[in-house]
């Protein structure tokens, strides 16, 4: 694998396929060195489809976390977390029509599409943030106050991905597809900063307001499914490719373990409401 570099999508994508590699590095993309096998399915190409799958299957869990938090009427934080769930759906949603090529990557509204995902990814990062912040009651959660700041963060946050991400890919406002460092930090650095942070603040504060310690295992598991996936995709991709014969790669085990680490913030947020704030 070529080395990772700060601001280069290269190294990244010849591991992983993710679905900005076709308009990065260069006019053509970057490709990747190994990737799952395509399926044919009534005479359409299919790429991705064990990953399409668990694409399938979130939506589906999603739905049902949706409905489970929604049914919690009383619940501190309902409106702000039930926010995060919805945008993870919807992000499974647009990653099941590109990671299949249902929408071609040559085709011309790729890149648009590519520019929502990138920004819908980024605003996710932001919105489990401010709901790292929804436990202390810095603002009384369910107001108008905190569900609209928590929308304005998300929509500016979704706003200047978006906009890096479609000038970057079509090389606009000084933006360039085979320099994209404004790109790789969004894509890339956010998450890195927005997940440790929510972490941190939620041990804080499960140690400061519960007596009882269980959450931390959802925490626990929830992080090593997060990094697990990192490292599955970015490390061991081209390996797990290889060694299963093009049937799947890391992408596979990266969406999984993403939809598992989501699971987990579910389940913490179900367990801190119905051990303290239900109380």
């Amino acid at each position: 694998m070529t080395g990772i570099q700060f601001g280069s999508f290269t190294g990244i994508c010849e591991t992983a396929a993710l679905v900005i590699c076709p308009l990065v590095g260069t006019a053509q993309g970057v490709e990747p060195k190994c990737y799952s096998r395509n399926v044919d399915v009534g005479g359409t190409l299919i790429f991705q489809p064990s990953t399409c799958f668990v694409h399938i299957v979130a939506i589906i869990m999603t739905a049902i976390m949706i409905l489970h938090i929604r049914s919690k009427y009383t619940a501190v934080g309902r409106k702000e977390i039930v926010m995060f769930f919805w945008m993870y759906m919807a992000i499974e949603f647009l990653a099941l029509f590109l990671d299949s090529g249902v929408i071609p990557t040559a085709n011309a509204v790729y890149p648009w599409f590519t520019a929502v995902y990138t920004g819908l990814v980024a605003a996710i990062y932001c919105c489990i943030l401010i709901n790292a912040f929804v436990g202390f009651q810095f603002a009384e959660d369910g107001t108008p106050l905190s569900l609209w700041f928590l929308r304005i963060a998300c929509l500016i946050v979704f706003g200047v991905s978006f906009f890096i991400a479609i000038a970057t890919f079509k090389q606009k406002f000084g933006f360039d597809y085979t320099k994209p460092l404004a790109l790789f930090i969004i894509y890339m650095l956010w998450p890195l900063v927005c997940v440790p942070v929510y972490i941190v603040l939620q041990l804080i504060l499960v140690f400061r307001t519960l007596e009882d310690r269980w959450p931390i295992g959802d925490i626990v598991f929830g992080t090593a499914f997060f990094a697990g996936a990192q490292v599955l995709l970015f490390a061991f991709s081209v390996t797990i490719c290889n060694a299963i014969k093009h049937y799947i790669d890391g992408l596979f085990f990266f969406t999984l373990c993403i939809l598992l680490s989501v699971m987990m913030v579910y389940k913490y947020w179900d367990d801190i409401t119905v051990r303290h704030f239900d109380s």
